[in-house]
């Protein structure tokens, strides 16, 4: 049985988490295909070529602690370059298409990864929202940034992906969107469920 979800949706809006959850209650297989482009970065970081990174990119890369800023930072900027996009799109396809069920997340999963899916949900939540829970996570981390810094950062991101010429961040046209802006993570979750319960039994 093969059944998709596409979670696309700006960085701190809770799509990851929503992913797993929705992940988890189906028994489908999950990937943030952002560690992708995380660890292509933390490579770029490291000193290796962008594309050469991308092609070379393995699931052990995948490991580790790709959550730092600077790591995040760089996984935006490598993400705007086409042959980078390229080198990991058969990667991501041959996980949707796996038997079992699959749920993916991250910026153009309904739009270029699988614009076919069977569901398609589109997580954001205001810029002012989605940093402050960006700070509260990097403060318990003990990064030395401040709010403001933060909210710069995220704004920055923002504008950057949903420019970029390639694949840029936007909600597919047949995607749900779902604000959680104002929303717990519980509410977010058992919304995300319950739509997908539905499009399984409509399907």
């Amino acid at each position: 049985m093969r059944f998709t979800i596409a979670i696309d949706g700006p960085a701190a809006a809770g799509k990851g988490t929503i992913s797993k959850a929705v992940a988890w209650h189906f028994g489908f297989a999950h990937l943030d295909t952002g560690l992708l482009y995380r660890a292509v970065g933390a490579k770029v970081l490291a000193g290796a070529g962008p594309v050469a990174a991308a092609r070379g990119l393995t699931s052990e890369d995948i490991n580790g602690d790709l959550r730092s800023p600077d790591v995040a930072d760089a996984a935006s900027r490598v993400a705007v370059i086409p042959e980078v996009r390229a080198a990991l799109v058969d990667f991501q396809r041959d996980f949707a298409n796996r038997d079992g069920g699959a749920v993916l997340d991250g910026r153009d999963i309904g739009t270029v990864i699988c614009p076919d899916a069977d569901v398609k949900l589109y997580v954001t939540a205001s810029a002012k929202v989605r940093a402050e829970r960006r700070f509260l996570e990097l403060e318990a981390k003990g990064t030395d940034l401040t709010r403001a810094e933060v909210l710069s950062d995220v704004v920055a991101r923002d504008k950057r992906d949903a420019e970029r010429d390639e694949a840029p961040m936007r909600a597919a046209g047949d995607a749900v969107t779902l604000d959680t802006s104002g929303m717990s993570i519980g509410d977010a979750v058992a919304a995300a469920i319950n739509h997908v319960k539905l499009a399984r039994h409509v399907g």
